[in-house]
């Protein structure tokens, strides 16, 4: 996949399928879209524009959503959805501004000239989000491109077998919850924490459960608990986006209110194995399966030792479940 940035939309290959959007998580219903715009005109590119940052992260700084899938990984997850030519917009200024019939003449036709565009129902652009579906389907008929509409992909998290819209904001609603499972049923996949190792304080080592902590990037944190999931180890941040041997982990986020007065927050994970490497200066992929507990306080160092005793092995039994059912 090719990927061009602001400064290089002259060197954009034009006459394809295009999907605007932020893309953030690249959940099912983005899936759904990509699938769509790789059917509706065989064997032209497939083009994908995304922003960054967020369109609201400038014009709306205080409630700027928070981030799914940092821009390598939501890059890699694009490119796993047959996207050949990944447009990401670093100065949206001069676009937010633009009305809706400025957006598609002054930049969508001079720098795509699309064949085809494919978005869901929701689909805004122009100023003010002024710009809808039907001003798309509009504009394109008289400038000579399909307009694709892909319906909302509907979802059921729950035994009740409710129905609800796949949405990034639905998951990060989830993900604040602690229900990382759900979130992974809407994202088609384990929600993926990314960061640099940092030295801890030694208490997990201490216990006898080393862990190795990470200094996450900018991206949305599962409330404070603790979860099972899988660990990926690379060398750089790219390596970990791409995947990798996945290795069975505990992982908690919280705060050591068992040892400490001033409470950091603490995202580690113990990697279920015998003789861990060293992994000073790596990078981890954390993936979040299933949510244990949540954080508590404990009396004693022998309570907490036998606490996470017990999460290890339930974290196992989780995780040879989640294995079986993917083979």
């Amino acid at each position: 996949m090719r990927v061009f940035d602001s400064t290089q939309l002259d060197k954009v290959q034009k006459g394809g399928v295009v999907s605007i959007g932020n893309f953030d998580g690249v959940h099912l219903g983005h899936q759904d879209i990509l699938r769509t715009a790789r059917q509706v005109r065989p064997g032209v590119p497939l083009s994908a524009m995304t922003f960054e940052p967020h369109p609201a992260a400038i014009l709306h700084p205080q409630k700027t959503p928070g981030v799914l899938s940092p821009l390598p990984m939501k890059t890699r997850l694009l490119e796993q959805r047959g996207v050949e030519q990944l447009i990401v917009i670093t100065d949206c200024i001069k676009l937010l501004n633009l009305s809706p019939k400025e957006f598609v003449d002054e930049f969508l036709v001079k720098t795509l000239a699309p064949l085809a565009v494919v978005e869901g129902p929701n689909f805004n652009f122009g100023y003010g989000r002024s710009g809808g579906i039907e001003t798309l389907r509009a504009l394109g008929k008289e400038r000579g491109f399909e307009v694709c509409e892909v319906p909302y992909r509907q979802i059921h998290l729950d035994q009740d077998r409710r129905s609800v819209i796949c949405s990034s904001s639905l998951i990060r609603r989830l993900l604040e919850q602690g229900e990382v499972h759900p979130a992974a049923a809407a994202l088609g996949r384990p929600y993926r924490l990314l960061g640099k190792t940092i030295p801890g304080r030694g208490i997990g080592r201490q216990l006898g459960f080393p862990t190795a902590n990470i200094q996450p990037e900018n991206q949305i944190l599962p409330t404070e608990g603790v979860y099972a999931g899988f660990v990926i180890v690379g060398q750089t941040l790219d390596e970990v986006c791409g995947g990798g041997v996945r290795r069975p982990a505990a992982i908690s986020i919280g705060r050591a209110k068992t040892f400490m007065t001033d409470y950091p927050l603490l995202i580690e994970a113990h990697i279920l194995e015998p003789n861990v490497e060293d992994l000073r200066g790596k990078y981890l992929a954390m993936d979040f399966v299933e949510s244990i507990r949540r954080q508590q306080r404990f009396d004693s160092r022998q309570f907490l030792i036998e606490q996470i005793d017990k999460d290890c092995k339930k974290v196992l039994e989780i995780l040879d479940k989640a294995v079986d059912n993917t083979e």
